[in-house]
């Protein structure tokens, strides 16, 4: 089969070839079609991704994307949300859990966050009023959060999770957040078997920070999952081991979800977990579950054992060295 691999800025085109050898190595019938797309390829040619991208996630249907650079303040938008939004991938899931080897001050986490990934403020409609009033719209829909919530007790059902927690500020948004949670009410009764809980997001904060073990799937609008997701990155050691998928109804795109670091671009030590456990992710959902099995395994072991582990862990060795390690456990 053909997937589109977008290795993005900065460290994205070392981190890829990190997947490319692993690929190789594991014999899969996989052939990536490589396209550019972020800052550096927008200052090379004043477009924001390659001509044929598209067209390619199109006809293929699953792409692997490295972290893109969006400018702050100016520019285009964010090179993910226009992919998602294109592409109507409308869950961004990300799946948590500790390493054994990397410091943290929690153990036993094992979370999964389900955000909604095509609207809320990340619809970036926003204008002036006035010279000095900057107005944005907050746009919930009855058929996304349906969708979103579904998708999460689905997920629930699907992989043996207990307990669904809604995020929500519908204390303050009573129309926005307040449809996001009448939704979520209404799902749930399909759904008998699994536990339910409403939090507010600031409560949600804490408690994740005091008592994380206790959560199973989150499920949140586009503007909180996006923060809780790097909150409960931290909690488990940082955004260089959390992978994403943002998963539709055609289409798939799975991503690292750090950024492009470019203090350490090309200097060959940066931390490929993040997009290899992205492409576990799509192993898995392509029914290559043994497959998938072993490369998370293989990269817990190089990462538990210390020996080959890149500095953002404790570690001293090369992205290359890290990936061949990985690849010698399989």
């Amino acid at each position: 089969m053909k997937a589109v691999l977008i290795p993005g800025d900065g460290i994205g085109p070392e981190i890829s070839a990190s997947v490319e050898s692993i690929t190789k190595a594991m014999n899969l019938d996989i052939e990536w079609v490589k396209y550019r797309a972020g800052a550096q390829y927008a200052k090379e040619t004043g477009e924001v991704w390659e001509p044929g991208l598209v067209d390619a996630i199109e006809e293929y249907k699953w792409a692997l994307k490295g972290p893109t650079a969006t400018p702050i303040g100016t520019g285009f938008r964010s090179v993910n949300v226009a992919l998602r939004q294109k592409f109507s991938t409308y869950a961004n899931v990300r799946p948590l859990r500790n390493f054994k080897g990397i410091d943290s001050k929690y153990e036993n986490i094992d979370l999964v966050i389900i955000r909604e990934n095509t609207e809320d403020l990340y619809k970036g409609i926003e204008y002036m009023l006035t010279d000095d009033i900057a107005n944005g719209v907050k746009l919930i829909t009855r058929e996304a959060s349906t969708r979103i919530c579904r998708y999460a007790f689905e997920y629930a059902r699907t992989n043996n999770r207990k307990k669904v927690t809604a995020i929500h500020k519908a204390n303050i948004m009573k129309y926005t957040d307040g449809l996001f949670l009448d939704c979520y009410r209404e799902v749930a009764k399909d759904y008998p078997e699994i536990e339910t809980q409403e939090v507010i997001i600031d409560n949600m904060c804490m408690q994740l920070v005091q008592r994380p073990e206790t959560f199973d799937v989150l499920v949140a609008p586009n503007l909180y999952g996006d923060i809780v997701s790097d909150l409960c990155a931290g909690l488990v050691g940082g955004l260089g081991i959390a992978p994403s998928g943002n998963i539709g109804d055609d289409y798939r795109i799975y991503e690292a979800v750090h950024g492009s670091a470019p203090d350490i671009a090309g200097k060959g030590i940066a931390n490929p977990s993040s997009l290899i456990l992205a492409f576990a992710m799509m192993l898995e959902a392509l029914n290559k579950q043994k497959e998938a099995q072993s490369l998370r395994e293989a990269l817990a072991a190089v990462v538990e054992e210390g020996k080959f582990t890149t500095p953002d862990i404790g570690g001293q060795a090369t992205t290359k060295e890290f990936t061949d390690a990985i690849i010698d456990k399989l």
